[in-house]
């Protein structure tokens, strides 16, 4: 009897062992089906998600990412470039497909670049700047769209005049537009520059408004200040709206991107005169393409990739 028991128990623990082989088969053919699907997972991250255009950018590249199947994690840090280089990390650890730095400065996260591409992961810009590592960074022409509106505040000012400059280096676009001024600005010994501040973000709207109510205390009499040229259309705002408050409208003020609330305000006669529309849409639609080759085991068109901008005025 004890005999036809042990042969029971051992049948009965063979039975138990080639069910858990055959869940463990399972498992791992579940794991290489997913893996073989294709689906994609890439990683949108930006310091600067509360910015308008930047969230224009970053909603357009995960609308793009979702009709190609490809999951998306959208990460913003809030202002915080240390943040983000830990971010990165977690993203390039957790074996993301790829990186899209949105309105950032690559410099700031070097190290996390690198990272990623001894990983194999490739890291796209989108509005930001190339730096080696980097797969490629789609954006507008920046020393362009700052000689078309400098040109234009130039030619309004008559040449001569007070000029204030409301910027924000850290950002590789701005930086370069803000450098192409700086440029130009020696061909106009005529033309002042009060002072440059650098505007604050996030909350540049407010930054700037208070910046400039400032100013305007400061500089009282009535051609003190002849016009405000500004790195990006919130800055403008902000200036155009602490001008309008103090009944000051002989002051010019220009900014770049195209900003919904900036075309407005230009229509409706405020000291806003000039902005240049950047393509922020084409900017996505032109990394998600890039995205598709490289997926596809292609190489990129280039590294640093253009959509076209245009002059937007009151006429």
């Amino acid at each position: 009897m004890r005999k036809i028991l042990m042969s029971l128990m051992a049948v009965i623990l063979l039975v138990v062992v080639a069910a858990c082989s055959s869940d463990g088969g399972e498992d791992n053919g579940n794991k290489e089906g997913a893996s073989e699907s294709g689906e994609k997972s890439i990683s949108i991250m930006t310091p600067y998600l509360s910015s308008v255009t930047t969230k224009q950018m970053v909603d357009e590249l995960e609308i793009k990412a979702n009709d190609n199947g490809w999951k998306v994690n959208i990460v913003d840090t809030k202002g915080d470039a240390g943040g983000l280089a830990s971010r990165m990390e977690d993203v390039i650890l957790a074996k993301t497909d790829a990186i899209v730095l949105v309105s950032t400065d690559p410099n700031q996260v070097a190290a996390q670049i690198q990272q990623a591409s001894e990983a194999g992961i490739p890291v796209f810009g989108t509005d930001s700047g190339y730096i080696e590592g980097m797969t490629m960074n789609a954006t507008s022409d920046n020393e362009e769209m700052s000689k078309m509106i400098t040109e234009y505040l130039f030619e309004q000012m008559g040449g001569e005049g007070n000029l204030i400059v409301l910027t924000h280096r850290p950002h590789p676009g701005v930086l370069k537009r803000t450098e192409m001024l700086d440029q130009m600005l020696e061909e106009y010994p005529d033309i002042n520059v009060l002072t440059e501040l650098e505007v604050e973000v996030p909350g540049p709207i407010e930054s700037a408004r208070q910046q400039m109510e400032n100013l305007l205390l400061a500089n009282k009499d009535e051609d003190a200040i002849t016009a405000v040229w500004t790195g990006w259309d919130e800055p403008a705002i902000g200036a155009a709206q602490a001008i309008e408050a103090d009944g000051r409208d002989n002051i010019i003020v220009t900014g770049i991107d195209g900003n919904s609330q900036a075309v407005e305000m230009i229509k409706d006669g405020t000291p806003i005169t000039a902005t240049v529309e950047q393509n922020f849409i084409g900017m996505s639609e032109i990394v998600i393409e890039q995205m598709q080759k490289v997926f596809n085991g292609d190489d990129v068109d280039g590294t640093e990739l253009y959509a076209p901008a245009s002059l937007i005025t009151a006429e």
